[in-house]
C-alpha cells in the first residue's frame, strides 16, 4: 500500500473564470482535486484568491458532468450511449453530407472563451481550411468584441496596452462600466492596495449604478444607462477647452485631431449634461482631474462593451489618452478587463468570424493570402462569417442546418431566448462539446460529447495583461471525456476523410497540445501579437509570460507603445470618427408607457456566467440566496409593493417572474438583474429573455445591458416551498436535475441550493391557479417528504398543507403550502443540521421570525468564513469598527472579496447601532 505521501501532490494551474488570469495551486489526493489555493509565485495574483476561485476545488466533485458520447438518432427521443468512434462517426457523416449538399457555409462552429489556445485554434484551423467558412464565432462576442474594435479603430491592432503594476503607478484611475470588486476581485485587491500606498490616487468610477466599486471611488459618475460616448466627448471637450491636452503627442504619433475636435465642439458639459444624468460641473472636475494627471489609468469591462455602441464607447474612451499622451508609460493607458479566462487566446488564434490567426482580417486578401500558405491550403474562404448573433437568425431560417458548439451555453447566455432555443430546435444537427451534461442549452443536442474540465487539461491561456500561462491537468478527466483539442482533430481527421480530402488527414494529427500551441505561435512572427519566442519548454522554465515575445527574446513586454509608434500603416493612432457619432440612440429600445423601466444586467460576486459551475456549491449561494429584480426604494413606494413581492418583468421578448428587492443602488426608473439566472433555477430563461439582440454596427456585439421592460404585480393564488437536505454536493446536483423539468411548468419558480458542509436544496413556487395533487404528491416524493417519518399539517378550509421530516433526531426537509411565514428560518435549521425536539412546537407555525432555538445567520458576507450578515450587524451595533470585526469574525482576512461590504456596512454604523 502507498504511503499518504505518495498518493498527495500539488500541481500549478490558473483559475478558470474571469480574464485576471490568476494562478492556482491544485491539491489532490487519490486522483481527487481536494483543495486549491493561490499561487504566490503568479504575477497576475501573487497568491491571492477571490471567493469563487478558492472553492473551485468544490467544484470538481459536485456531479452533473458529461462522462460518456450521447446520441439520438431522431428528434424527441432520449439519447442513448454510444462509444466514441460511433459519435465522431456519425457528426462526420452529417456534417460531410450537409456540406455536400448546401455548401460549406451551412455548417458553423460557436466556441468559447473558456476554451485553452489549443483548442481554439485547432477549431478555427478546423473551420477555415478542412470545412472552407468562416462560420466560427465565440462567446467572446457577448463581452470583448467592442473592445477588440476599439482598440483596431483608433490604435491600430487589439493589442491591450497596459500591465497590472500600471494600477500602482498612477495617480488617476478612471474605471467606467466595470464593477470591478465583484467581476475582477483581484484586481480590484490592486486598487486597494493602490489607494492605500497612495492616499492621493484619484478614482473616477462612471455606472450607473452605485456598485460597490463606485462607493469606492472619489467621484461616482452615475450617467443614464448608454449615454458614454456623450460623457467621453463631452471631458474631451474641457480638455480641448482648457488646454489640458498634449498637443506635442498629437502631432507626433496621431491623425484626425482636427476632425475630431470639430465633431465635439458642440458637446460641452451642459449640453450634454441632462441626457447623461450628471451635473455639468462633475463632468468638468472629471476631466481636469484626467487632464492634469501625471498618469491616468483608464479600465473598463461590460459596461462599455455590451452596446450597440460599444465600439464608439472604447473609441471615445481611448481618444481621452491619445489627447492627453497618456499611453505607453508607467501607470497611463486604456486597460480593457477581459472578461473570461480565455478570450484573448481566442483573439490572437482568430477563432471569430472576423478575425484569423495573429490579429489577421478575413477581409484582407493580403492576410488571406498569407495564412493560406502558411497553413499550407490552396486558399481561404472569403465570404464573411456570421457572428453570433446573425448565426442564430442563419439557424432559425434553415440558411444553417448543423451547428457544432463548445464549451459555452448559448440557451442562457444569448439575448432574445424565445429566438435563440427556436433556432436550437429548428437545426438539423447540433452537437454540444460539455464538461457539464445538464446546461441549458444540452437539452437542445442531438449529440452530447464529454469534454475534460478545469483540473483536467493542459494547455495554455492569455490573461487580460497579455500574459500566456500554462494550464496544467492535475486529476485525469472522469469517465470517457477528453481533451477539447483532441476531440476536435479527431473529429477533423474524420471528416477529412468522408470529404475524400485523405491529404488534409495530417493537418491535424498533432503529436499533443504542445505541438498544437507551437504551431500556433509561429503564425504570430512578426505580428503585433508576436509569441514565436514562446514554447512549452519555454514556460515551464520562466514561468508566465508577456507578448510580444518574438524569437529570440529574452522577456516580454509589459506595457506598449512606448516609442509612440502603433501598428497602422503610417505609425500613428487614430482620431476615429466612430468615437463621436453625430446622432445616436442611448438605449437599444426607448421606454415607454407600456415598458416605463430600463433594465440593467449585471454579474454578482460569487456566481459566474450561466452558473453552470458555480452554481454546484452550495457556500457560493450564501450571498445571493436567490434571483431578484432590483428596484430603487422610491420605486416599490411609489407603487406599494413589498419587498419579496412576485411581480412580472416583461419586455418586448420575454418576461421573468421574480421577487422584488429594494436596491438603493439602482437609480429611480431603473431595474436591475444580474445575468447569471436563467432556466436551470428559475421557471422563464431570465435576464435573456428580455434583452436585446441589436448588435454594434462594427463589432457586431449584442447590447446585452440595456432593455425596455414593465414591472408589475404578479397574481398569486397557491404557492409552495420545498427544502431538504441532500447529502452531499452529488447528491444536490441530483436532485436539482431531477427538479429542473418542473419549473416552467409554474408561473413563478426559483430552484436553489443554500448551506456548506451540509448543501440543502430549495425550492419555492408560485402559481395564478392551484397546482394539481399529483404534482405535488410527485415533488413530495423528490424531496422525501411523502414518507411515515413525515409530520403533517391540513387546513383544507384554507388551503394550508405542511409537511416536515425529521430523521436521526434531526430535521431533514420541510414543505409549506398556501402559508410560508416560517420557511427562511426553517430552511437554516436543515442548514445547521439542529435537533427536531426543540423545534417541533414551532415546525408549522405561522411565525416568520426563528424561536430562539434557531439562531438567524441571514445572508452571508464572508464566504471564506461563512460569516452571515445578522453577526456582523450585531458586531457593529456593539461597536465593532473593520479591524475589529477582522479580528473576531475573520471576515476580510482570506480572498477579501467581502472587504467593500464590510466597510459600507461599518459606515453605516451608527444608524445600526441606533436600531440597536
Amino acid at each position: 500500500m502507498h504511503s499518504p505521501e505518495l498518493r498527495t501532490a500539488e500541481t500549478r494551474s490558473v483559475c478558470c473564470y474571469c480574464g485576471t488570469g490568476c494562478g492556482v495551486i491544485i491539491e489532490q489526493r487519490d486522483g481527487r482535486i481536494t483543495g486549491v489555493r493561490g499561487d504566490p509565485a503568479h504575477p497576475a495574483n501573487y497568491g491571492r484568491l477571490c471567493s469563487k476561485g478558492s472553492n473551485l476545488h468544490l467544484t470538481t466533485a459536485a456531479g452533473g458532468r458529461a462522462l460518456h458520447p450521447m446520441l439520438r438518432e431522431h428528434r424527441g427521443e432520449a439519447r442513448r450511449r454510444v462509444g466514441w468512434d460511433r459519435a465522431l462517426d456519425t457528426a462526420a457523416d452529417r456534417f460531410a453530407q450537409i456540406i455536400e449538399r448546401h455548401g460549406p457555409d451551412a455548417v458553423a462552429f460557436y466556441v468559447s472563451g473558456q476554451l485553452l489556445t489549443e483548442d481554439y485554434y485547432v477549431f478555427n484551423k478546423l473551420a477555415r481550411t478542412l470545412v472552407g467558412t468562416n462560420n466560427i464565432d465565440s462567446n467572446s462576442r457577448l463581452c470583448m468584441s467592442s473592445a477588440v474594435a476599439g482598440y483596431k479603430s483608433t490604435l491600430g491592432a487589439d493589442s491591450v496596452p497596459n500591465c497590472y503594476e500600471d494600477i500602482a503607478a498612477a495617480d488617476h484611475l478612471l474605471i467606467a462600466g466595470s464593477n470591478t470588486a465583484w467581476a475582477h476581485p483581484i484586481v480590484f485587491r490592486r486598487i486597494e492596495d493602490a489607494k492605500a500606498a497612495n492616499p492621493e490616487l484619484f478614482i473616477t468610477v462612471v455606472d450607473p449604478r452605485r456598485t460597490e466599486t463606485a462607493e469606492f471611488a472619489d467621484l461616482h459618475l452615475a450617467i443614464a444607462p448608454g449615454s458614454d460616448v456623450l460623457l467621453y466627448n463631452a471631458m474631451l471637450h474641457v480638455l480641448v477647452w482648457e488646454d489640458l491636452i498634449d498637443r506635442d503627442f498629437i502631432e507626433r504619433h496621431t491623425t484626425g485631431f482636427a476632425e475630431l475636435r470639430t465633431a465635439v465642439r458642440d458637446c460641452s458639459p451642459g449640453a450634454v449634461a441632462a441626457a447623461c444624468g450628471v451635473a455639468a460641473e462633475d463632468i468638468v472636475a472629471a476631466a481636469r482631474r484626467f487632464g492634469n494627471a501625471r498618469a491616468a489609468l483608464s479600465m473598463w469591462c461590460q459596461g462599455l462593451n455590451q452596446s450597440h455602441h460599444g465600439t464608439a464607447n472604447n473609441a471615445a474612451l481611448i481618444h481621452l489618452h491619445l489627447a492627453t499622451g497618456q499611453i505607453g508609460r508607467p501607470g497611463a493607458g486604456p486597460f480593457s478587463l477581459t472578461g473570461q479566462p480565455n478570450a484573448m487566446g481566442g483573439r490572437e488564434t482568430g477563432t471569430m468570424a472576423n478575425i484569423l490567426p495573429g490579429h489577421r482580417d478575413p477581409a484582407n486578401a493580403a492576410d488571406r493570402d498569407e495564412l493560406a500558405r502558411l497553413w499550407g491550403v490552396p486558399a481561404l474562404p472569403e465570404r464573411p462569417g456570421l457572428t453570433a448573433i446573425p448565426l442564430f437568425e442563419a439557424i432559425a431560417e434553415g440558411r444553417v442546418k448543423a451547428l457544432w458548439i463548445a464549451c459555452t451555453n448559448p440557451a442562457q447566455s444569448l439575448p432574445d431566448q424565445a429566438q435563440v432555443r427556436a433556432a436550437l430546435e429548428a437545426c438539423e444537427f447540433v452537437v454540444l462539446q460539455e464538461a457539464f451534461g445538464d446546461t441549458d442549452t444540452a437539452e437542445f443536442a442531438d449529440l452530447l460529447l464529454p469534454a475534460a474540465g478545469w483540473g483536467e487539461k493542459s494547455g495554455t491561456v492569455t490573461n487580460s495583461e497579455r500574459r500566456v500561462s500554462r494550464v496544467r491537468p492535475a486529476v485525469a478527466a472522469p469517465g470517457e471525456a477528453r481533451s477539447d483539442w483532441a476531440i476536435t482533430a479527431d473529429f477533423a481527421r474524420r471528416l477529412a476523410r468522408r470529404l475524400g480530402r485523405e491529404a488534409d488527414v495530417a493537418r491535424f494529427a498533432f503529436a499533443d497540445e504542445a505541438a498544437v500551441f507551437a504551431e500556433h505561435v509561429a503564425l504570430t512572427a512578426g505580428r503585433d501579437c508576436d509569441m514565436s519566442g514562446l514554447s512549452y519548454t519555454l514556460l515551464e522554465a520562466a514561468g508566465p509570460q508577456q507578448w510580444p515575445y518574438p524569437a529570440g527574446a529574452t522577456a516580454g513586454r509589459p506595457r506598449l507603445y512606448e516609442d509612440g509608434r502603433f501598428p497602422t500603416a503610417d505609425g500613428r493612432a487614430r482620431f476615429n470618427p466612430n468615437g463621436a457619432p453625430v446622432r445616436h440612440a442611448l438605449t437599444p429600445e426607448p421606454t415607454d408607457a407600456r415598458h416605463p423601466f430600463i433594465l440593467n444586467t449585471g454579474r454578482l460576486r460569487d456566481h459566474w456566467h450561466g452558473m453552470s459551475r458555480t452554481g454546484r456549491v452550495a457556500s457560493l449561494w450564501g450571498h445571493a440566496p436567490r434571483a431578484e429584480i432590483g428596484l430603487n426604494p422610491a420605486d416599490l413606494a411609489r407603487r406599494g409593493w413589498r419587498e419579496g413581492q412576485l411581480v412580472r418583468v416583461a419586455g418586448r421578448r420575454g418576461s421573468v417572474v421574480l421577487p422584488v428587492a429594494a436596491d438603493p443602488a439602482t437609480a429611480p426608473g431603473q431595474a436591475w438583474l444580474p445575468m447569471h439566472w436563467g432556466s436551470a433555477q428559475l421557471a422563464q430563461p431570465g435576464a435573456n429573455a428580455m434583452t436585446s439582440p441589436v448588435t454594434d454596427p462594427v463589432s457586431r456585439q449584442p447590447a446585452l445591458k440595456q432593455a425596455a421592460v414593465s414591472v408589475e404585480t404578479f397574481p398569486v393564488h397557491w404557492e409552495g416551498a420545498w427544502a431538504a437536505a441532500a447529502g452531499d454536493a452529488p447528491g444536490a446536483t441530483a436532485l436539482m436535475a431531477a427538479l429542473r423539468p418542473w419549473l416552467a411548468r409554474f408561473g413563478h419558480a426559483s430552484l436553489t441550493l443554500t448551506g456548506r458542509e451540509r448543501p440543502v436544496v430549495v425550492l419555492r413556487i408560485a402559481h395564478d391557479a392551484p397546482v394539481a395533487i399529483e404534482a405535488l404528491a410527485r415533488l413530495d416524493a423528490l424531496f422525501g417528504c411523502d414518507g411515515e417519518d413525515s409530520l403533517a399539517f391540513r387546513d383544507r378550509a384554507r388551503g394550508i398543507d405542511k409537511r416536515a421530516r425529521i430523521h436521526g433526531g434531526r430535521l431533514q426537509a420541510i414543505r409549506l403550502i398556501n402559508e410560508t411565514a416560517g420557511f427562511d428560518w426553517l430552511v437554516e435549521a436543515i442548514v445547521a443540521d439542529q435537533a427536531a425536539d426543540p423545534l417541533r412546537p414551532w415546525l408549522f407555525a405561522p411565525i416568520a421570525r426563528p424561536p430562539a432555538a434557531v439562531p438567524a445567520a441571514g445572508r452571508t458576507v464572508c464566504n471564506c468564513f461563512g460569516v452571515g450578515e445578522t453577526e456582523i450587524r450585531d458586531a457593529i451595533a456593539g461597536g465593532a469598527d473593520l479591524e475589529s470585526l477582522q479580528a473576531s469574525l475573520k471576515c476580510g482576512t482570506s480572498c477579501g472579496s467581502c472587504l467593500p461590504e464590510l466597510r459600507r456596512l461599518v459606515a453605516a454604523g451608527p444608524a445600526v447601532r441606533a436600531a440597536a
